[in-house]
């Protein structure tokens, strides 16, 4: 329905039935704080809803689930507001927004977390590290712990410690039809299965419980740009250094541009650059000795590596990707052979923007000791994730940009086996879920959903849908 039916068929007396239920708050078009609440971190979705709810606790998530169902509107979920693909926004449907929502409870002894869905990562970050524990958190300190955690969670603790979602040990949930259920190997274990790695599709997590690994405060950590005409040698030069790096250092490849940062040489900013960045979780001795080869690939322009906070780490790039640039991101597992190589640095040329990028993820150690049928997240083989970012400031050819990264991706996803990484699709898209589940793991999820969602009342996401079709 559009803005203007949204707003007859909910009226004023609907609203205040649904205020009077909640302890948070909602926001509707022409409240003051209509367009701030509406916006999310990816300028690329600029949407319209009928209904923001703000939502202070998990009973006010059940009532908004329940008004949704009730209004058959159409349901979009927010944590960090990240979203990439957008789905934490919607035209004239409902957003249940998670932000308020960042209590956490640390458990020191037994090295638990329970975090709720509105945190970021520097939220939980700060909670955690006031007791030297950590979990795998994403790259960028305002990326929100849900929807990464529950695509499966790419970041700089995966290689000793797997994945945001290896870590997951229980969730709480609102269901599609109202009820809260928890989600762990007991209780609800199809469900606690789908969520490490099928996305939103099944309900609305409204905490997470995390296993947490000794981590730092002081890690061995940072980046080293060379210059481009030297990317050949550093990418193969990684490449070989991957195959036998400790569990404890985890890295990545970043064909980028030269931003204009105080650290690097002013002559060098606008050139395209090759930035090696990694972490090594343990001790800062052993992480000299293992970064070392890292410094004689080449000529490094310059080197940044050395201790640091973790959490400064965790937010070392945030600066370079604040909110509201026009962002799409797109992925391919593939095997870092000789001709994939090539082609990375082939595209690395045709990047259309300064901030459009590609990443090189390194895998392996405890995130392909997960057993393939153990979660949802089923590419434990892979040995590296190409990331293609496109990213512009505004919508000023932005177009042009996606379409660079979707025939990139298609190039480099050759020297795989064309499967992706369901947190960076792009968009909704039938072949975006078949490239990130296996058959039999597609199958095993839509058997969750037809349990806790038949209806497909959460449906924006990579959807899994129902096998009624809904």
């Amino acid at each position: 329905m559009s803005i203007d039916t949204a707003r007859r068929v909910l009226g004023d007396a609907t609203i205040a039935e649904l205020q009077a239920g909640l302890r948070g708050s909602v926001v509707r078009p022409g409240d003051a704080e209509y367009d701030e609440a509406r916006a999310i971190w990816n300028g690329a979705h600029d949407k319209h809803p009928a209904l923001i709810v703000r939502c202070s606790g998990t009973a006010d998530v059940v009532r908004a689930v329940e008004f949704a169902r009730s209004e058959d509107l159409l349901v979009a979920v927010r944590g960090g507001a990240h979203s990439i693909a957008g789905f934490s926004t919607v035209d004239d449907g409902i957003v249940i927004d998670l932000s308020p929502m960042k209590g956490a409870i640390v458990d020191p002894v037994r090295r638990r977390v329970v975090a709720q869905a509105g945190m970021t990562w520097g939220d939980l970050d700060h909670e955690t590290q006031a007791f030297g524990l950590a979990v795998t958190g994403g790259l960028v300190s305002s990326t929100g712990i849900a929807g990464f955690t529950l695509g499966g969670g790419v970041g700089w603790l995966l290689r000793r410690h797997g994945l945001a979602s290896d870590n997951l040990t229980a969730a709480e949930v609102v269901t599609a039809d109202g009820r809260v259920v928890r989600a762990d190997p007991q209780e609800h274990s199809e469900l606690y299965w789908a969520l490490r790695g099928g996305g939103g599709n099944f309900g609305v997590v409204t905490s997470f419980e995390y296993q947490l690994h000794p981590v730092g405060p002081q890690v061995l950590a940072g980046l080293i740009v060379y210059p481009a005409e030297q990317a050949r040698q550093v990418i193969t030069g990684w490449r070989e250094l991957t195959e036998d790096m400790p569990d404890e250092l985890t890295t990545l490849v970043n064909l980028t541009t030269a931003p204009p940062l105080p650290f690097l040489p002013e002559e060098v900013h606008g050139t395209r650059v090759v930035v090696l960045l990694g972490m090594y979780a343990g001790d800062l001795t052993a992480g000299e000795a293992a970064v070392a080869p890292l410094r004689k690939l080449g000529t490094p322009i310059a080197d940044l590596m050395g201790p640091m906070p973790y959490t400064g780490m965790q937010s070392l790039v945030d600066p370079l990707w604040a909110a509201g640039a026009h962002n799409y991101f797109t992925s391919a597992f593939i095997e870092p052979s000789d001709a994939a190589l090539d082609a990375v640095l082939r595209l690395h040329l045709t990047t259309p923007t300064p901030s459009s990028e590609l990443h090189l993820h390194q895998l392996g150690g405890a995130f392909a000791r997960v057993p393939a049928e153990a979660t949802a997240f089923s590419q434990r083989d892979a040995r590296m994730l190409c990331n293609v970012i496109a990213r512009s400031p505004d919508a000023t050819g932005f177009d042009s940009h996606v379409a660079w990264a979707r025939r990139t991706r298609e190039d480099i996803a050759r020297h795989g086996r064309g499967t992706t990484y369901v947190n960076f699709t792009g968009e909704a898209a039938e072949d975006k879920v078949r490239a990130a589940y296996p058959d039999a793991v597609r199958e095993r999820l839509v058997e969750v959903k037809d349990t806790y969602d038949p209806t497909n009342l959460f449906r924006l996401n990579q959807n899994i849908r129902p096998s009624n079709g809904a």
